[in-house]
């Protein structure tokens, strides 16, 4: 099978436009697609705790951990400790934080816009319907490779 062919591919293929669109449009504001994908997933008005964040971005806590650090440092974010547990930490955007968090909302209604206005409505959600399939069975697929896993362990003992 050719790998143009595959599923896969296409999706991946597709996600690397896409990123490569973002990243060109946060340049012009001095951030990256990464950061305000970030900016986007924090709470606006109350924050958003630290241990929520990189679940709600698939990304592995230690590479969100020099991410945050980063929107520290560039006065995007701060870090609100709480005072009855101080082991809890909320991530709160600054008033720069909340123009860049701003900058790349525009920036995704922008793209969402254009992609509604040349592919018929029809086409999308039948595209939604079968990316919805496709995530239903890649986390099916994830339940069972995991349990396999789990049973493996079992069969070490």
């Amino acid at each position: 099978m050719r790998k143009e062919k595959t599923v896969d591919f296409q999706i991946k293929w597709a996600w690397h436009s896409i990123s490569r669109m973002y990243n060109t449009y946060a340049s012009r504001f001095d951030i990256t697609m990464a950061v305000g994908y970030v900016l986007l997933n924090i709470d606006v008005e109350h924050g958003t705790p630290a241990t929520k964040i990189a679940p709600m971005l698939g990304m592995e806590p230690r590479s969100l951990v020099r991410m945050l650090r980063n929107l520290e440092e560039k006065g995007l974010i701060t870090r609100e400790i709480d005072e009855s547990d101080r082991r809890f930490v909320r991530i709160v955007l600054t008033e720069q934080g909340r123009a860049k968090r701003e900058l790349s909302k525009q920036g995704v209604i922008d793209f969402n816009n254009m992609i509604r206005e040349q592919i018929p409505l029809e086409k999308l959600a039948t595209f939604f319907e079968v990316i919805n399939d496709i995530n239903r069975i890649v986390d099916e697929e994830n339940g069972r490779i995991k349990a396999g896993d789990q049973a493996d362990d079992l069969n070490d003992v």
